[in-house]
């Protein structure tokens, strides 16, 4: 892969420091009155999560992460690993609990995700900003009762738990964002 230089620095460029893929989050160019300037930087690792901040003399260079994202579908989960495939070319990818994260909460079979790759190994994968999913358990709504702003908790099919409206009944498929967690309307379907 090639190598970037503190110029082409900006947020969301992907670089390699220490052997891992980073994200740059914010870079800020700094020219002091005496002495050469230089880039401060914040980045997150793209393994872990963590953020770290760094600092680059103008003109260094440093690698660039050979980091790709691609729409895949979600196939099942086996307990320790989870399966995805490229539509296209039916290749398959297995994603650890690090690459997963929170995300399978909101994961049903044959949903489309984007896989973020680095050398061939999941990263990270990121659901569709809204999902329809079906409620298996909620309490029944009691009328009358909206001293509390009308809401309740439902678990979802996926096992997450959300708030709903007091309207909103077991078995209904309702839309979800994924981003908040919030519940958004009942599904048409």
């Amino acid at each position: 892969m090639g190598s970037i230089s503190t110029n082409e620095f900006k947020s969301g460029v992907k670089i390699i420091l220490e052997n891992d893929p980073y994200s740059i989050v914010e870079n800020e160019m700094v020219k002091p009155g005496k002495g050469q300037a230089f880039n401060r930087v914040r980045v997150r690792n793209l393994k872990t999560g963590r953020t770290i901040e760094r600092t680059f003399k103008s003109g260094d260079t440093v690698e660039a992460a050979d980091v790709v994202e691609t729409d895949m579908q979600y196939l099942y989960a086996d307990g320790e690993f989870w399966h995805f495939m490229v539509p296209d070319t039916f290749e398959q990818y297995t994603a650890g609990k690090e690459a997963v994260g929170d995300t399978m909460k909101w994961l049903k079979d044959g949903m489309e995700c984007v896989v973020m790759l680095w050398n061939g190994v999941p990263l990270n994968v990121t659901p569709p900003a809204h999902v329809e999913l079906k409620i298996v358990k909620s309490d029944p709504g009691v009328r009358g009762d909206t001293a509390t702003g009308g809401g309740k908790p439902a678990e979802l099919e996926t096992g997450a738990v959300v708030r709903v409206p007091l309207f909103i009944n077991e078995g209904e498929l309702i839309r979800v964002d994924t981003r908040t967690g919030e519940y958004i309307a009942r599904a048409k379907g």
